[in-house]
């Protein structure tokens, strides 16, 4: 299940919310909800919520407030005016501001008035004290933070001198959030309905210190918090410190990717209603040229054409789904999957695709009921264009590849696999943006030796293990409208580090050939990339040892029949 935190501001129609996921950080989502007990209550179910407002009320307080205030005041120096003192609970809960200041000014209190803007969040600070007194449970899930501080922390323990409402203030806060790893859609895109143009940077700081809080590696002023008569904690809490003199980012790690065996079993139970058992064939000695066996996994006879329904309805099945539906990017085939899975399920869902995606796949897409838009000439700017909805709508996105759940459902397809040939020793997996190879490598991992294969104009995979990390590649293949992912993904990335062999690459000739064959031989219609992986074989890029045992899967079908046609002539 999805693990969700939330950074939340206070705006005129409510809180605006950030929320993200912390197993698929580019997973984003923000709205504006009326009252805070909503965005706990909300279908992400935050573990832990950064609220920019005062929690925990003293019963007496110094000049500066409390504890924390004063040790924020002192950090900020020319910005300490932006944290108020905070005044005790009963003037907080005083019914008027004139009876708050008879209340004030007095020793046995506080020796200070509230301002008239502190006076203005008094409801904001009774709206959560009375929730965190009526709901203890929620105690410790519901975590102070303050814009500015956390901006400090990000900017290397320094104020940001600007103001937040002129353009540098904006821009420097823009540009640290991203150094903080919020993806930069986000950070750009104008707020939610109901929020001003600074509540959602203000939203977004309090994410990045849930999300230091969640991995346990913020700080809190005071250290450790003290509490309120009624047990709450009275803290600032901050982002860890960043290293001095660091030019580039310190962004937020993620926990290591948890795709196991189990993971991969309950998906299948998950989806199996949902997907079809797709056949294997057994082909004996010779079969492609391999003085061995081959094994078919002919898994292009999925629903949709692909393999891609499998990770698509384990992700859809695994989450709330928000109200205004689910989004993907796609160069065809995952859009297909995640098209044909929301209208099992009755779901809205909207699908952004390049244009270079074929006319057979957008038809596919189409047949299913989903809504599409066409533009960009890359994958990469359909995905652009799906994050700004995201972010718009709070639609929930679907990834194609980088994501716990999408990994999970994909090795089902090897889980089968293994269940009807279980004495491969290799199997030969085309890699586009790694989530098959990556959950089948997860199922198999020490077990099966794990090809990838890519086309030579479409290498992610290779390039990201030829640099020890995911990297950003040039795409240019026959097969770029399934096989095209610039990048794989950390996620995807560190599962296929330690359980891949190795990646073959295999030229677009190839490609075709193996297209060719598989139409001559078998009548299999297959696209470039369902036919990537045969191509390994044929073309020699993958050279079995004498006798061994290789599976060669075939991943995709939605080719142009006009253009198969061409290359079987």
């Amino acid at each position: 299940m999805p693990r969700w935190v939330a950074g939340v501001h206070a705006c005129t129609r409510g809180w605006t919310v950030a929320f993200r996921d912390l197993d698929a950080p580019h997973v984003v989502r923000v709205r504006v909800e009326a009252t805070l007990e909503a965005v706990l209550d909300a279908p992400e179910r935050p573990s832990v919520v950064a609220v920019d407002m005062p929690i925990g009320l003293p019963e007496r307080a110094g000049r500066g407030g409390r504890t924390a205030d004063q040790l924020a005041r002192d950090l900020l120096g020319q910005r300490r005016g932006t944290v108020f003192p905070t005044s005790v609970r009963s003037v907080v809960y005083a019914e008027t501001y004139t009876a708050a200041i008879a209340l004030s000014r007095s020793p046995a209190t506080q020796p200070f008035a509230p301002s008239p803007p502190a006076y203005a969040i008094f409801p904001r600070i009774r709206e959560i004290d009375r929730l965190l007194r009526s709901r203890p449970d929620l105690i410790g899930r519901v975590v102070e933070a303050h814009p500015e501080m956390a901006f400090w922390a990000m900017n290397g323990d320094a104020p940001v001198l600007e103001p937040k409402t002129t353009i540098a203030g904006l821009r420097t806060r823009r540009r640290l959030l991203q150094e903080a790893g919020i993806p930069s859609s986000v950070v750009n895109h104008m707020p939610p309905r109901g929020a001003a143009k600074d509540d959602l940077p203000d939203a977004l700081a309090s994410l990045v210190v849930a999300e230091h809080v969640a991995h346990e590696r913020a700080r809190s002023l005071p250290d450790p918090p003290e509490t309120d008569e009624h047990g709450i904690p009275m803290a600032i809490w901050t982002p860890g410190p960043r290293s001095a003199g660091l030019a580039a980012a310190t962004a937020i790690p993620s926990p290591p990717p948890r795709v196991s065996r189990d993971d991969i079993r309950a998906a299948h139970a998950r989806i199996a209603p949902h997907v079809r058992r797709t056949p294997v064939w057994q082909l004996p000695a010779r079969s492609f040229g391999h003085d061995g066996p081959v094994s078919l996994k002919l898994e292009m006879l999925q629903h949709a054409g692909s393999f891609k329904p499998r990770g698509a309805f384990n992700t859809l099945l695994s989450q709330p789904i928000p109200r205004t539906g689910i989004a993907a990017a796609s160069g065809g085939n995952h859009g297909a999957a995640v098209a044909y899975a929301a209208r099992r399920l009755g779901l809205k869902a909207r699908i952004f695709v390049p244009e270079i995606s074929s006319p057979a796949k957008i038809a596919v897409i189409r047949a299913h009921g989903a809504d599409i838009v066409i533009g960009g000439a890359r994958y990469a700017d359909a995905q652009e264009a799906c994050d700004r909805y995201v972010v718009e709508t709070g639609a929930l996105r679907v990834h194609p590849f980088d994501a716990e759940t999408t990994m999970a459902g994909q090795g089902t397809v090897a889980l089968e696999w293994e269940a009807d040939d279980p004495h491969l020793d290799t199997a030969l997996v085309a890699v586009g943006g790694g989530g098959l190879i990556a959950g089948m490598a997860a199922w198999w991992a020490g077990r099966v030796k794990v090809v990838g294969v890519e086309p030579q104009g479409s290498r992610a995979l290779h390039a990201a293990f030829q640099a020890g990390a995911p990297v950003d590649v040039e795409v240019n293949s026959v097969a770029a409208d399934s096989l095209g992912a610039r990048n794989v993904g950390e996620r995807v990335f560190a599962v296929c580090r330690d359980s891949v062999d190795r990646v073959a690459l295999v030229s677009d000739e190839a490609i075709v050939a193996a297209q060719r064959a598989l139409w001559r031989d078998w009548r299999i219609a297959a696209e470039p990339g369902g036919a990537a992986a045969l191509a390994a074989l044929l073309s020699g890029a993958y050279r079995p040892r004498a006798g061994e045992r290789v599976g060669v899967l075939l991943c995709g079908a939605n080719v142009d029949l006009a253009k198969l046609a061409e290359i079987a002539a």
